[in-house]
């Protein structure tokens, strides 16, 4: 059966993440999902999601399509296989071209790990959302 793994924030949980989701565990038997940590979020967005850590895991963890929601401390998709031995990566198509994730991409493929990068909900963030609350959209 093969394993798959996706990440994310899920920050106000919304369409984009699911279909993220749903495009995963089509693609696979097994799908684990990291929650990042609020912490985690910080050091690299610089700012807390609105929904705490465990509110946010509990969400994911209630989608039909999840088969084992984990906290996700690090940054680092090849250390993160080396704890969870998944066999494919899941990442929206907006991070194609990404430093991180083409280093990642090629160390992980050394493995006989697989890369599919699943479309991007467009006009769909939860940046934009938060916007669009306090009126900023375009």
């Amino acid at each position: 059966m093969i394993i798959g793994y996706t990440t994310g924030v899920f920050d106000l949980f919304h369409i984009g993440h699911l279909n993220l989701l749903r495009g995963a565990k089509a693609l696979c038997g097994i799908l684990i999902v990291g929650v990042s940590t609020d912490e985690l979020v910080f050091q690299y967005k610089k700012k807390l999601p609105v929904i705490p850590f465990e509110e946010r895991i509990e969400i994911v963890r209630s989608i039909s399509y999840v088969d084992c929601a984990v906290r996700r401390e690090i940054r680092d998709k090849v250390k993160e296989w080396e704890q969870l031995k998944f066999d494919v990566a899941f990442v929206g198509n907006d991070w194609w071209g990404n430093g991180e994730w083409i280093q990642w991409a090629q160390k992980l493929r050394g493995a006989g790990v697989g890369i599919v990068y699943l479309p991007h909900t467009p006009n769909r963030s939860t940046t934009e959302i938060i916007e669009s609350i306090r009126g900023e959209a375009k």
